[in-house]
């Protein structure tokens, strides 16, 4: 059983074949944390790849083409077929960072949170995995800048994350984490 963060459609994980339910068949103990670790790997993936995409794009730098064929890789995964990331001008890459872009604040944010909270199936412990991974991969990516990511990286974080503890809270689990 295998989760994958390479998913042209975030709903596909809801549908994934060979991923048990809590409905239909129980899982062991095991494949919990394999699972655990898969999901906290996944979002830790896909909160890198895409804060690294938001900093590109909204930096003043024309740096685009040393990381080109990793975010059309990326882009592809979730569903942009816009013009080529290197070939964009500053006022397009704005564009693509506004308020209504395909990587600003709401539409990244809920990208995210939505794959955590697809991936977690309603199950609090890879919620808590997958919430773990998220804001690891938001560490990740200050680290690979050199230090603390532009502001619209940091707002999607924080929006990521509540609406993660707002799937959890609405679903009976306590944000704080009781096993630590």
């Amino acid at each position: 059983m295998e989760i994958s963060s390479k998913m042209p459609n975030i709903q596909a994980s809801q549908n994934s074949a060979g991923i048990k339910t809590n409905f239909t068949e129980k899982i062991s103990k095991e494949e919990v944390a394999e699972l655990k670790g898969q999901i906290a790997k996944n979002a830790r993936e896909m909160m890198l790849s895409s804060t690294t995409i938001q900093s590109t794009l909204a930096s003043k730098k024309d740096d685009f083409t040393s990381l080109y064929e990793d975010f059309q890789s990326f882009l592809g995964d979730i569903g942009y077929e816009g013009k080529p990331i290197a070939e964009l001008s500053q006022e397009e890459a704005a564009e693509l960072v506004s308020e209504d872009g395909i990587f600003g604040i709401k539409q990244t944010s809920e990208r995210i949170a939505n794959f955590v909270i697809n991936g977690a199936g309603g199950d609090e412990e890879r919620l808590r995995a997958g919430r773990e991974g998220m804001l690891q991969g938001f560490k990740d990516a200050e680290n690979m800048w050199g230090g603390e990511l532009p502001e619209i990286s940091q707002k999607t974080m924080q929006a990521a994350t509540e609406m993660v503890d707002k799937a959890m809270h609405d679903l009976g689990f306590s944000i704080i984490n009781q096993e630590a």
